[in-house]
């Protein structure tokens, strides 16, 4: 059931009809329609006219919910993975989940220009915004000065970080501080798995299908892996801000129940 906006209006973030999230989001209504009636999307607050307005966390579950297909998921998976999710959620975390996930996926690669770039993330970008997105490698320039490559993995999540009020070298040196971390993390695991599980199975099982089923089983753990490394970043990140900010009230980080 649709639930109604206690101001008596829809606030800034919940400013998207139906048709404007369907296309924002590049599906169809009816698809958007049947993701509610599943329990995949919250529903819409109520505005002016008793009409149903979504929000950016809307457009950054469906986006969410496009890469766990694309990772081969059911909608049965899908539905339990969202559910592991806290209930409030943020559309900056949803849009961290996709960008994580979709790193396991093939390097993919879209050329926009820069209207239709506007019109895909929803607002205006100033010359220093596009600076700001290919330095931290969301896009790049090509020999047409009015067309760029966009990483769609990032785009949205890199636009949201045009408002945040920190330093262009502070976003890269974290960029490459959790690079850093990120390879080695996924460097470990793939150690881990090729010697505990892929190595000792193919030595025992021979058959092709047996083989392929079981490279079957390592992509669809992937999304559970990347659910676990989240999780567990948001964890000792929140205890290395208690202690940096042990004597004054320490900024949220993700969920904190």
């Amino acid at each position: 059931m649709d639930q109604p906006d206690p101001t008596g209006a829809a606030g800034a973030d919940h400013a998207l009809t139906v048709d404007q999230l369907a296309a924002r989001a590049g599906v169809t209504v009816r698809t958007i329609r049947f993701y509610s009636g599943r329990g995949l999307l919250p529903p819409p607050t109520i505005g002016p006219r008793r009409v149903g307005l979504y929000g950016m966390e809307h457009l950054s579950r469906l986006a969410l919910i496009e890469e766990l297909q694309a990772q081969g998921m059911t909608l049965a998976a899908i539905e339990r993975y969202l559910q592991r999710l806290p209930d409030d959620i943020s559309a900056h975390d949803l849009a961290i989940h996709r960008a994580v996930i979709a790193s396991w996926m093939p390097d993919t690669v879209d050329e926009t220009t820069r209207d239709e770039l506007q019109a895909r993330v929803g607002r205006e970008l100033t010359d220093e915004d596009l600076e700001r997105l290919r330095a931290m490698s969301v896009l790049e320039p090509t020999g047409d000065p009015a067309v760029f490559r966009v990483d769609p993995a990032l785009v949205h999540l890199g636009v949201r970080l045009l408002d945040v009020p920190v330093s262009q070298q502070a976003i890269l040196a974290a960029r490459e501080v959790m690079q850093g971390y990120a390879r080695s993390a996924a460097r470990e695991l793939s150690r881990l798995f090729k010697d505990e599980v892929w190595e000792p199975y193919r030595e025992r099982e021979t058959d092709p299908e047996e083989v392929a089923r079981m490279k079957s089983l390592s992509a669809h753990m992937q999304p559970m892996v990347v659910q676990a490394l989240l999780t567990t970043f948001q964890r000792s990140m929140r205890e290395e801000l208690r202690e940096a900010f042990r004597d004054e009230p320490a900024p949220r980080f993700g969920d904190d129940r």
